[in-house]
């Protein structure tokens, strides 16, 4: 029988998961197979026109209807609505994936993450940490298993945009405490903690985040709504999160890390870089140019630009032949395969719920060290 799933939101997210569930059986045969079963959303009209897009069999206007009704639920929705529906569908034991960060708050994430350990290690709970599954980002943790880089000193994490930095841009729940959390620092800060905690936080290599310091910033402190962003005197809202964030990190084994991440960085699209620099070598990543991998080895005058579009390489021999690259959309077909994969044969997965509290308890702490203006020791 096929897995039936409900999706929360038919948004960005909506469209690149329902892209990927589409791919699934075209490029990995050995996939669960599906029925993309019902669609939720708050307006009728704009849920149905969706669902005729995006291949869904129905519709429906409240997740309560749904979450104990189908084999999977999808919680895309905005951060603040990531909580309730997830802990449901968990209590009737229904596996979850949600949009990342796992929660607004860190006391949201701990009681999402308390329900997934209820529920079970056969009842997945996923985190959409999607950025894992770059095949150069799998990869590049295989090198780093191996002991290519040996002893971790430096590791630099950034991931910068710019579609902010109009001031007349409009205002969206994005900015707003209490339906985000926080602004650069959630949306884009937990892709880069949760991949560094992936390729370094094992006690071989840099081991877990100690304490961090950090510093936050919102350069425009209101912006006009979208319904007047066109008026000669249009109505404007607060903004209540950041727009940009840094922060340093102090690891175990005594590794210096920076992160950084910017919703006003004029030029940048989606740049999310991660750097890691050890006393046998170094290798750096662009999410723009996501199948290469730059490496310096040992005795090397500069870095080696590697392709990973190999078929030996992670995921790649469900695609193309070498050279012929993948892009952004296919990571989500990864992420669904292994997801639906862990669903149908009652495994656990990662990143899971755990994971997502992991990334939540250092922005938090990050957050707090700027309100506080002091180093911040995280709890083991």
């Amino acid at each position: 029988m096929p897995l039936e799933v409900g999706v929360l939101g038919y948004g960005f997210m909506g469209k690149a998961h329902a892209n990927a569930m589409a791919r699934l059986p075209m490029f990995f045969p050995d996939a669960p197979e599906i029925e993309r079963s019902v669609l939720i959303g708050r307006t009728e009209s704009a849920l149905a026109d969706a669902a005729e897009r995006l291949g869904f069999d129905s519709t429906a206007t409240d997740w309560r209807d749904v979450v104990d009704e189908v084999d999977v639920f999808y919680n895309l929705g905005p951060n603040h609505v990531h909580r309730e529906p997830s802990v449901a569908a968990l209590e009737a034991g229904t596996p979850v994936f949600c949009e990342k960060p796992l929660a607004p708050t860190l006391d949201e994430a701990e009681v999402m993450a308390d329900a997934a350990r209820e529920a079970g290690g056969d009842v997945p709970a996923g985190c959409a940490f999607n950025y894992r599954f770059v095949p150069a980002i799998q990869y590049t943790k295989e090198l780093l298993e191996a002991g290519e880089l040996g002893e971790i000193h430096h590791i630099r994490g950034r991931y910068l945009q710019d579609w902010l930095v109009d001031p007349e841009a409009p205002w969206s729940w994005r900015n707003d405490a209490e339906l985000a959390g926080s602004g650069a620092l959630g949306d884009l800060g937990a892709h880069t903690v949760d991949l560094l905690r992936f390729l370094v936080g094992s006690d071989d290599l840099a081991g877990d985040i100690e304490r961090v310091s950090g510093h936050l910033r919102t350069f425009v402190e209101e912006r006009p709504t979208e319904d007047t962003v066109d008026n000669a005197d249009p109505e404007t809202r607060p903004v209540t999160v950041d727009d940009a964030y840094s922060a340093q990190l102090a690891f175990e084994n005594g590794a210096m890390g920076t992160l950084e991440g910017s919703r006003f960085a004029t030029g940048h699209k989606n740049d999310h870089t991660i750097e890691v620099h050890g006393s046998e070598g170094s290798l750096r990543f662009s999410l723009e140019r996501l199948n290469e991998l730059e490496v310096l080895r040992a005795g090397d005058r500069g870095y080696e630009t590697i392709l990973v579009t190999d078929e030996a390489d992670p995921y790649i021999d469900h695609w193309w032949p070498p050279g012929h690259v993948i892009g952004w959309e296919h990571l989500f077909v990864h992420e669904n395969y292994e997801f639906l994969c862990a669903v149908a044969d009652g495994k656990e997965y990662e990143p899971s719920f755990a994971d997502g509290l992991g990334a939540q308890r250092v922005l938090d702490a990050i957050e707090e060290s700027d309100d506080r203006g002091e180093w911040v020791t995280l709890e083991s």
